[in-house]
């Protein structure tokens, strides 16, 4: 049974990344890597179980946060254009300076 579910998921991934590399546009592509991440938080959770691991369940955890860390991360360089200030806090900062 978990070995359905673990093809399940890969099949799911490989849809996912297909999204990915298809996308109309930018937040599609961002919401298929995300997507991915949460696929591979599934998949790393079942071989955990079916190897008897449960210490995989820590591993997913952990990539679940990088996952979501790295997604906040596009967003906001998506969005500003860089990873630091806004330009115009940046501008206003540094003439307080």
């Amino acid at each position: 049974m978990f070995v359905a579910a673990a093809l399940g998921v890969l099949v799911c991934m490989v849809l996912a990344m297909a999204r990915a590399v298809l996308g109309p546009t930018v937040y599609d592509r961002i919401v298929a890597v995300n997507s991915f991440g949460t696929l591979t938080v599934l998949l790393i959770a079942v071989l955990g179980f079916m190897s008897g691991r449960p210490d995989f369940l820590d591993i997913a955890l952990v990539y679940a946060f990088i996952s979501f860390i790295g997604t906040l991360a596009v967003l906001k360089f998506i969005r500003y254009g860089d990873m630091g200030w806004p330009r115009n806090v940046a501008e206003e900062s540094r003439d307080d300076l």
